[in-house]
């Protein structure tokens, strides 16, 4: 089972959903980054349970403790470990599926890949895993802060309740003002009461979270099997419940000609840019110093609070109906997983970048 993030900034998870803890370890680190541990504690209390009624009921607290890799409020370029507790897990609620597969989760892929399975809340599977993602993702924003590059994740949609697709029409600042995490007031009204509707149904709803990547400098990432766009894609897709990413124009591209999808180059008093940006910052796998967004498609929840079909671990047909605390849309607790997979993707190509430049071979 790989357990490992990145190239030189990498980030090794451990942990299960029920069990004592979940936590990790980030190698690579640069020394005497400032660490901020309340920034880093507020990252956590964006994704955590219990936010607001249109999450899941679990109460944690999710505090995060910091174990080495820190003197001082600065880091020391030592291996950074972390710790979060578990304290709200009701693993009751899950023996009656101790015994059977849960239809599009991935109880019957683990256990026969490996024979085993942890049944309470979905164990290794679960989203709660996403924890580690946010500490580290906080502690590399920190690092990114120094080179002036920002990330800003935001929902985009719900079901059919879309915002336009071009980013600069919002005022994303707002974002964190609504439980939906969509920086247009009146659509995140109608997000919140979608959901609330979908959750009253018994049912789950997917949608769309967009993210923007400002102040990244031209040169990150390579041009054949290390294409940015490549490891910004695989970062996305390796969070829980999602489905699809693009960048840049992503699909739309198929319905515009060459000549109008290209980016012209000018020269602006000698700072070289692109007049448009339908390439979102990426060409030939290599940023161009423009703004970087793309799009991350979530499913609906697994978990609906339906009784429906499916087999025990025999292959035998029976029918469950889960127990337990769900979130009936995953999008507001998965924007800042959606950020932090972005810097710690960004952060490790600039590292990578700075090596590039700094090694010489000698003949």
């Amino acid at each position: 089972m790989r357990n490992t993030f990145g190239n030189l900034f990498t980030l090794t998870t451990f942990g299960e959903s029920h069990g004592t803890a979940i936590g990790g370890v980030i190698d690579g680190y640069p020394a005497g980054i400032p660490v901020d541990m309340e920034f880093i504690q507020g990252e956590l209390d964006r994704r955590r349970p219990g936010q607001s009624h249109i999450t899941t009921g679990r109460q944690e607290e999710d505090r995060v403790e910091i174990l080495s890799g820190v003197f001082e409020g600065k880091s020391t370029g030592c291996p950074i470990g972390f710790i979060v507790h578990n304290k709200d897990h009701h693993s009751q609620d899950y023996e009656s599926i101790r015994c059977l597969f849960r239809p599009s989760h991935a109880d019957y892929t683990y256990y026969n890949k490996y024979g085993v399975r942890d049944h309470r809340g979905g164990g290794r599977s679960s989203a709660r895993i996403t924890i580690s993602r946010c500490v580290a993702g906080a502690f590399a924003k920190l690092a990114l802060k120094s080179y002036g590059i920002t990330i800003q994740a935001y929902t985009s949609q719900v079901g059919d309740i879309a915002l336009d697709r071009d980013y600069r029409r919002y005022d994303l600042s707002q974002t964190e003002k609504n439980p939906v995490r969509c920086p247009d007031p009146e659509t995140a009204l109608l997000m919140e009461k979608k959901i609330a509707q979908v959750k009253a149904m018994g049912d789950t709803i997917g949608g769309i979270i967009t993210c923007v990547i400002k102040g990244c400098p031209v040169g990150l990432g390579e041009p054949e099997f290390g294409k940015l766009s490549a490891s910004l894609g695989a970062a996305m897709l390796s969070i829980n419940a999602v489905k699809g990413f693009e960048y840049g124009d992503g699909f739309d591209c198929v319905n515009t000609l060459g000549s109008e999808q290209n980016d012209h180059f000018h020269n602006d008093q000698g700072k070289i840019s692109t007049i448009s940006n339908h390439s979102g910052g990426i060409q030939g796998g290599i940023t161009n110093g423009e703004d970087i967004y793309f799009r991350v498609a979530f499913k609906p929840v697994a978990t609906v609070m339906k009784e429906q079909p499916t087999i025990d671990l025999e292959g035998n047909p029976t029918r469950f109906r889960p127990d337990g605390r769900h979130d009936p849309c995953v999008l507001p607790r998965a924007v800042p997983v959606v950020e932090s997979m972005a810097a710690m993707t960004i952060l490790d190509n600039i590292l990578l970048l700075q090596s590039e430049k700094t090694i010489h071979f000698t003949q």
